[in-house]
Order: structure tokens, then C-alpha cells, then sequence
């Protein structure tokens, strides 16, 4: 008997829905199951050393029997931290029995890290089948089965192991995108599920015992820049992860992914608060010697919540490799801006919010004339996850993660986010826009200078469905400082718009 994705809402906390006093408010109309998946990778490089890959994946049902989203994988064993790929995870599901499933997938990604002659990763391109059986325990399951790594226009490649995997039961909960900009409640989270989004700049200055992998110590600060997205789990308490790359002190092509916990508390004011946060996860590339790749960071934080909504915040603290020879005191700077928050799960207490549009997609940009630090250019297209949020009707906050998936920039990768404008509705419900992204990026031998780079678009936008939204764009993608890089760019993505709240 086949598993059906909709059989896991069973494992999920029952919800109050929206009663009659609700007649004037939008209220949620899809309710998908969906779970976030861990899974450990092991495998041989070509050099004769051993390596695992970790893997977060998100996966929302798209039907009865299929899932589909985003994740990411990194090295996590061995001397090759730095290994990190970005893309989407198909997966198909057979119930066995009442508490056994069978689960085929296939995750199709880019990236790479750590090019050398004897380990090469081509364009990017990354496949990983797998095929496991899991087992269910209230709303978590594990499982274990058997997958394969390999970058088919590279050497590195695995041969057919063991893997495992560990999950939890989940559901994405939204309003209908044609209600957006009207009154709406709701008793859950929407959404990702996520309370705000962060994005991050600052300083590390390595320790005088941090040696890059060539053994040469560090000539100054390393400048990063990022975002993060928390969920709040209790008043000061939040949870979430975090992503960010070099953007000054020659390191480019540095890349880490973070979990992170934390606590604060007021600080005199309830709008002002004093804590710490704990985080860990994965990090390396751009000559950083971060060992096997895990990274640990904690430190002290201080949270400005605005009246307006958007909060102002200062983190400090110790990121260390405890494999590698890196380590380095950190100052950083972030604006958050709100997503969601913790319902009042009754509804007569909720006062509710307004609906606005979210779109998680996935895009292919192609850069026909990108210039490589050994004075060729070469055409290059790359693979990204994007995540768009409406603020009103008409201006939108925008993210992109990706790297390098054809051409011969195997192992770059990169992180933009901004701003963009966008028309009401025209002709067919088409929207025309322009947005400005501004982040971090470099490996696979692309010349960035720094890191800081910056990408500026025109794009026009038509539904397919109710959901699904198909955009074709153009532009240009440069250097922030200086003329180390710029190329015309085309860009066509497939999204799935899904209405959450701002309360």
C-alpha cells in the first residue's frame, strides 16, 4: 500500500479553525504536510581520502505521494570542509505498513569546494539518488538505504553506500496568493513558519593560531555578510538557521551554514533585550582551514525591537573550527524584518494580520561572459533557491542561494539578498518589476575580488496557476568595488506563491 504524504497530518497537533465570527478576515486555505530531513552521506573521494556529506532538506507535499524543496549538502568528515552544494530534493513515498515507509529520492544540487588536480567537480552539477526504508515514531521518523554522490562533468564520485536519515513530521499551512493585502487570522504559523528574516554584516578577526590551508597565518579581518531566519519559540527564546559568506579580506569562496539556539531578556524596556545565542554547523572554502568542516559559535547578542516592526540587533563573539586552525572573535551588525510571529491560538484573542504573498523557487541564471582570476571568460549558469516576501503591493524583500551548475566554475557559490519594486497585475495577471540584490560569492577559480557582489534585474512575471508563478528576467551581475567582474545575465525561475501573515 502506498504512503500518502496527507498521512502524515495524523502525527500533527489537531488545529482550531477559523469560526463564523471570522467572516470578514481571510482565513488559511491549504494545508500541506511537509517535514525538514537530515541525512548522513558517507564516501571515498578520489584522492584516497573518506568524507560523509550532512544534508538539511525541506520537503512539502505537492500531492498525495510526492514531495519537493530545497536543502543543501557539506562535508562533514575528514580534511574537506568547505564542500557545500545548494538545490531541490524530489522524493516519492510507499506505505508498507502502519508505521514503515519507502522512500525514493533524487536531490539535484551545485556547488563543490576544494578543486585541486585530483579532485574535480566540473561545472557544479551534483545528483544524489537514494532509496530507503524509514520507520515512524509520533511525529518523527528515521531510516536507512542506500544512495550514491557524483558531479557528472567532475571525478568525484561515490559508489553505492549506506545512508541515513532522520525526520520530522511537519505541515505548510497558507492562504490563497489572491487574497493578499486583505485582513486575515489564523491559529498556526503560515508558511515556512519562520518569525522573521535577518540580514547580517560584520567583521571576524582571526586569532593569531589560525593558518589558512597553505599554512600562511591571516593578514587581516575577514569581512562577512549573510541572513538568518529565527523562530520564536517563547518571549525571548527563538531557534533557527543562518547563512553567510565572505565578502572582504581575500578569502572568497568561504561559505558556512549554520543552526542556531538563543535566549534574551529586557533590558529595562521590553523592546530592549540582552541575551546569548549557541550555534553550530558547517563552514569552509576559500583557503579558511576549517578541518573536517564543523564550525562552533556563541557569544552575546543585544535586540532592539522597533515600534514600526523591524528589529536592529548586535551579536559578538568566538567562531571556531575545532578540527581546523581557525579560529576568531566576531562583531556584526543585523536587520531584522518580520515574517510571522506566535499565534493566539484562540481566535476571538488573535487580532490577526494582514496576508501577504511569499514565493520559494527555484532559478537558472546563465552569465554568458564570466571572468575567471586566470584572465579567461567562459559562459557559466548557475542553480539557485530563491525566496521572495511582499512588504505591500508593490515593493517585495528578495533572497537567492546558489552556486555554479554548468561551464567550469565547479565550486562557486554565492548569497544575494535586497529589494525590488513590482507592478499591480496587468494584462493576464502579468507583473513586471526590477529588484537590486547585494551578498557574497566566490570559488571555482571566479574572479570577485573580495568577495562583495552585487546584481541588479528587469523582469516580467505570469501566473501558470493559482500557485505557480514563471519569471524571465534580465540584467547585470558585478562586483561591488571595482571592475573585477561584469556580465549580462538571464534568468528564468519557476515559484510557488503561497499567502502567510504579517500580524
Amino acid at each position: 500500500m502506498r504512503i500518502r504524504f496527507a498521512a502524515l497530518l495524523a502525527l500533527l497537533p489537531t488545529t482550531t479553525w477559523a469560526t463564523p465570527d471570522d467572516a470578514p478576515f481571510a482565513r488559511i486555505q491549504t494545508v500541506r504536510p511537509a517535514a525538514i530531513e537530515a541525512n548522513w552521506t558517507r564516501m571515498k573521494m578520489p584522492d584516497g581520502g573518506r568524507t560523509a556529506f550532512a544534508s538539511v532538506s525541506y520537503l512539502m507535499a505537492l500531492n498525495d505521494d510526492w514531495g519537493f524543496g530545497p536543502g543543501f549538502y557539506g562535508a562533514a568528515k575528514g580534511d574537506y570542509g568547505g564542500i557545500f552544494t545548494v538545490g531541490f530534493t524530489g522524493q516519492r513515498r510507499w506505505r508498507l505498513s502502519r508505521n514503515t515507509h519507502l522512500a525514493a529520492s533524487l536531490y539535484v544540487g551545485a556547488g563543490g569546494g576544494l578543486s585541486s588536480d585530483q579532485l574535480r567537480f566540473g561545472g557544479g552539477l551534483m545528483l544524489r539518488p537514494e532509496l530507503s526504508l524509514r520507520t515512524e515514531a509520533g511525529g518523527w521518523y528515521s531510516g536507512i538505504g542506500i544512495s550514491q554522490i557524483r558531479f557528472p562533468s567532475g571525478n568525484v564520485k561515490s559508489g553505492v553506500g549506506l545512508a541515513f536519515t532522520l525526520g520530522r513530521a511537519m505541515d505548510f499551512s497558507s492562504f490563497s496568493p489572491a487574497d493578499a493585502g486583505q485582513p486575515g487570522r489564523a491559529t498556526r504559523r503560515t508558511g515556512l513558519t519562520f518569525d522573521e528574516i535577518s540580514l547580517i554584516g560584520g567583521f571576524e578577526s582571526p586569532r593569531g593560531s589560525s593558518r589558512t590551508r597553505s599554512g600562511n597565518p591571516y593578514p587581516g579581518k575577514v569581512g562577512k555578510a549573510g541572513a538568518d531566519l529565527r523562530q520564536y519559540i517563547a518571549e525571548g527564546s527563538w531557534w533557527g538557521f543562518e547563512a553567510a559568506g565572505a565578502a572582504k579580506g581575500g578569502v572568497d569562496g568561504y561559505m558556512e551554514v549554520l543552526g542556531q539556539i538563543g535566549q534574551d531578556w529586557p533590558l529595562g524596556s521590553p523592546r530592549l533585550r540582552v541575551g546569548g545565542q549557541l550555534g553550530l554547523g558547517l563552514g569552509g572554502g576559500g583557503n579558511v582551514d576549517t578541518g573536517n568542516g564543523w564550525l562552533l559559535r556563541a557569544g552575546p547578542t543585544l535586540r532592539w525591537i522597533t515600534p514600526w516592526g523591524p528589529s536592529l540587533r548586535l551579536d559578538a563573539g568566538l567562531t571556531h573550527a575545532p578540527s581546523g586552525a581557525y579560529s576568531a572573535p566576531f562583531l556584526r551588525a543585523a536587520l531584522s524584518m518580520p515574517l510571522d510571529q506566535r499565534p493566539s491560538w484562540t481566535v476571538g484573542e488573535d487580532a490577526g494580520g494582514t496576508v501577504r504573498v511569499q514565493q520559494l523557487g527555484a532559478s537558472v541564471m546563465h552569465l554568458p561572459r564570466v571572468r575567471f582570476k586566470d584572465g579567461r571568460r567562459e559562459a557559466v549558469s548557475h542553480l539557485a533557491v530563491s525566496l521572495s516576501r511582499e512588504f505591500s503591493p508593490t515593493l517585495y524583500g528578495a533572497a537567492q542561494a546558489g552556486s555554479a551548475a554548468a561551464g567550469s566554475a565547479g565550486a562557486y557559490s554565492f548569497g544575494l539578498f535586497g529589494l525590488g519594486v513590482q507592478s499591480r497585475p496587468l494584462w493576464g495577471d502579468m507583473r513586471v518589476g526590477a529588484e537590486w540584490l547585494v551578498g557574497a560569492a566566490g570559488g571555482g577559480g571566479v574572479k570577485v575580488g573580495g568577495g562583495a557582489v552585487t546584481q541588479a534585474e528587469l523582469w516580467a512575471q505570469w501566473p501558470v496557476s493559482e500557485r505557480l508563478r514563471l519569471r524571465a528576467g534580465v540584467g547585470e551581475f558585478r562586483t561591488l568595488r571595482g571592475s573585477d567582474q561584469s556580465t549580462p545575465l538571464t534568468h528564468v525561475a519557476l515559484s510557488y506563491a503561497y499567502g502567510t501573515l504579517q500580524r
